[in-house]
């Protein structure tokens, strides 16, 4: 079986990759939704599984190398669809339980070590909890998690399809 439909996957999770970081960057730039610390790393995780999907999609290489890009973008793809379960279990804690307001990243790092700051932002703070835009009835790092579990069940196609088409070696060779 030829590589070239393992490309042709990674340039689909590229497109839709792209086409999400690009309704990211109008929502906050067009639509003024300012994004909080936790919309932010699920953005660079998102910016990273793009850019891994299209060098993917250009390089052609090996079946090994094809299994280190799907490793690394499936990784992208879990850790962003972990701060995505964060926020929405953060939006759909007690109002009560929401952490404290910081201004901002830079204010935190100045003030507090990188550890500390870095824990802070996972824990989330007030603007992770606020909903201000839903599409459907589903918030932001709702759809957010949506598309990394399916670029993650992408990345299984991906691997199975791979892993199928490789021909069986005898045990003792």
């Amino acid at each position: 079986m030829s590589l070239a439909p393992s490309r042709s996957l990674f340039f689909l999770a590229f497109m839709a990759g792209a086409l999400t970081l690009g309704a990211s960057f109008y929502l906050e730039f067009g639509a003024s939704l300012r994004p909080c610390f936790l919309c932010q790393i699920q953005r660079a995780f998102l910016a990273a599984f793009t850019l891994i999907n299209l060098v993917a999609a250009i390089h052609s290489s090996s079946r090994s190398t094809y299994y280190l890009y799907g490793l690394t973008s499936m990784g992208c793809a879990l850790l962003g669809a972990v701060t995505a379960v964060r926020q929405v279990l953060l939006q759909n804690a007690a109002p009560d339980q929401a952490a404290d307001c910081w201004p901002s990243l830079s204010h935190m790092i100045d003030n507090l070590s990188v550890w500390q700051a870095l824990r802070l932002v996972v824990e989330g703070t007030v603007d992770c909890v606020e909903i201000s835009w839903t599409l459907f009835d589903l918030s932001l790092p709702e759809w957010s998690l949506l598309f990394f579990l399916g670029m993650l069940v992408l990345g299984v196609i991906q691997f199975s399809r791979l892993y199928l088409s490789r021909p069986l070696r005898p045990v003792g060779r």
